[in-house]
């Protein structure tokens, strides 16, 4: 009789039923991802009768955790786009203008008056009316650098200020440029997370590539497009006051000012102030509403500081127009009828409630920093998915029927109870990958079915040490104590070596590797699992219950 304490065989069995209950939601996969988005919706506030239907079709006390599949078995959409980091050089010097002006107006006895003169977007061009002002104001603009906010930047200052006659031209450093487009695209980045979990797509993958690049996978999206016009548009939110409407699309807005279309009204301009009263980013919270008219639009709710901002601006100019822009474009103007001091208002256009919806989520998320420039684009869809989940199961399923019949064959009754430690096995995997929220992608498929192959390379090194034993004319239950016993050193540093190649591939590599390297690690730890101890309990609950005189391996 071969003794095994009871702690280990309850642990055992408890690992088997635990490995079962988290992997099954996975056979049930459309009702389970039903069930759980009903509940997630119902948990965020909304309710119908359909969805309190579909949450039921699960039960609340069974685990409900599902592998995610990648692009390549869900169909969806792939992206890779380009941060035009140049646009926020721009958008540096327009805030930069009017702090700069108020400090040469404090000099105006010495420089003259300064005004901004039209140039690149990237420079800010000041014309100073006393040449003979031009080192002092050079002097006071160098005075407004600041350390560049990077580490290899130490000691250089964020500005450039050159002159060439009466005229004074800033620009960002070199240094500070390099730092601005590591921030830009790090931001861009958040954002466009943000704005895909907003969404509530599931497990979307979104990665840095290069210096300025970002990559969007999106599992289950119906189309690139879908995507695009999530994170595509730049949400950049401004309230201007209105300087003059006009038809003319050519029409000189003057210094200080810009020519803004109105997305309502085709042929209409707003003559705008450059500079906004208060900003998107001034925002805390946005949501979907409808306007009096039951039409819908957007409510928005300031921070203090735009809060304050926005109230004084209202209570100065009441009677007059004031510009709520949208991306370059005017989405209403409305004139303001009384101060607005609580820092809530809404945003009324012609919004369908979908694009109400949107526009919602992608104020809440924030805006882009800068531009996206769609560089590639593809749509893959379910069908093709289908076709590798099937391509996937074929492979698994050849593969297990010839490791099967290899066992068996092999190793008779043994063989079979290294297939049974074989299915637990890759239950285990599967419950691993659900517990962890990690996604499944092809490469990932080709993992496990590699670890089926590997999964019965310790019991092939057990049974061989059995087989030697009883050559050497051991009993039964010595053959089997010594079998498990001394191939379990060489089964660990099998494992061990395969699991750093598994390390290696997830840390050094990208993408499909990567998913490849997670499914083949799993695949090593339950292999030592279930190849060591899964196995040894089986072998020993058989033994002790067929107490055989003699046994054949």
């Amino acid at each position: 009789m071969i003794f095994i304490p009871l702690w280990q065989r309850l642990m055992v069995a408890a690992v088997v039923v635990a490995a079962i209950l988290f992997a099954m939601p996975n056979l049930f996969y459309t009702r389970v991802e039903q069930a759980n988005d009903a509940r997630g919706s119902i948990e965020g506030g909304i309710t119908s009768a359909e969805l309190e239907g579909q949450a039921s079709e699960w039960p609340s006390w069974l685990p409900s955790r599902l592998i995610n599949l990648g692009l390549d078995l869900r169909g969806g959409a792939h992206l890779l786009a380009e941060v035009q980091v140049a646009d926020v050089y721009a958008s540096r010097m327009d805030s930069l203008w009017p702090t700069l002006r108020d400090a040469l107006a404090a000099e105006r006895d010495t420089v003259g008056f300064v005004t901004r003169e039209d140039g690149p977007a990237t420079e800010l061009r000041v014309r100073v009316s006393n040449p003979d002002g031009v080192a002092r104001a050079l002097e006071i603009i160098r005075g407004m650098a600041q350390p560049v906010a990077s580490l290899t930047g130490g000691g250089t200052s964020d500005i450039e200020a050159t002159a060439n006659g009466d005229v004074v031209t800033v620009q960002l450093s070199d240094a500070e440029k390099a730092a601005t487009d590591s921030r830009t695209v790090d931001q861009a980045l958040e954002i466009v997370r943000r704005r895909i979990d907003e969404a509530g797509t599931r497990e979307p993958t979104i990665l840095r590539q290069g210096n300025d690049r970002i990559l969007v996978q999106v599992p289950g999206a119906k189309s690139a497009q879908e995507v695009i016009d999530l994170i595509g548009t730049t949400a950049q939110l401004t309230f201007n006051p209105v300087v003059n409407i006009t038809s003319n699309p050519n029409a000189d807005p003057g210094t200080g000012n810009v020519l803004v279309p109105s997305s309502e009204q085709p042929g209409t301009y707003y003559i705008l102030e450059r500079a906004p009263v208060v900003t998107g980013e001034d925002l805390t919270n946005s949501q979907p509403s409808f306007d009096q008219n039951g039409r819908p639009a957007v409510s928005f709710q300031f921070d203090p500081t735009g809060a304050r901002a926005f109230g004084e601006y209202t209570g100065q100019h009441i009677g007059e127009p004031f510009a709520i822009v949208l991306d370059n474009e005017v989405i209403s103007a409305p004139t303001i009828q009384s101060a607005i001091p609580g820092g809530s208002g809404i945003i009324t256009g012609s919004f369908t409630t979908e694009e109400s919806t949107n526009l919602a989520v992608l104020l809440r998320a924030g805006a882009l920093p800068a531009k996206l420039n769609i560089l590639e684009q593809r749509t893959i869809g379910p069908e093709l998915g289908a076709d590798s989940i099937q391509a996937g199961k074929n492979a698994a399923y050849a593969a297990a029927v010839l490791v099967v019949l290899f066992m068996i064959a092999s190793y008779g009754f043994f063989g079979f109870i290294a297939v049974v430690a074989l299915a637990i096995n890759i239950v285990m995997i599967f419950a691993l990958l659900s517990i962890l929220g990690a996604t499944l992608t092809l490469p990932g498929i080709a993992g496990i079915v590699l670890t089926m192959g590997q999964a019965v390379d310790a019991n092939v090194l057990i049974y061989e040490r059995m087989r030697e034993e009883l050559r050497r004319g051991a009993s039964p239950v010595k053959a089997i104590q010594e079998g498990f016993a001394k191939a379990h050193s060489a089964i660990l540093d099998a494992n061990v070596t395969t699991f750093i190649v598994a390390a290696i591939m997830f840390f050094v590599g990208t993408g499909t590797v990567r998913g490849f390297a997670v499914t083949l690690a799993m695949g090593v730890v339950t292999t030592m699992l279930t190849g060591v101890f899964v196995s040894r309990v089986l072998v020993t609950l058989w033994f002790n219950r067929a107490r055989p005189k003699t046994i054949t391996v």
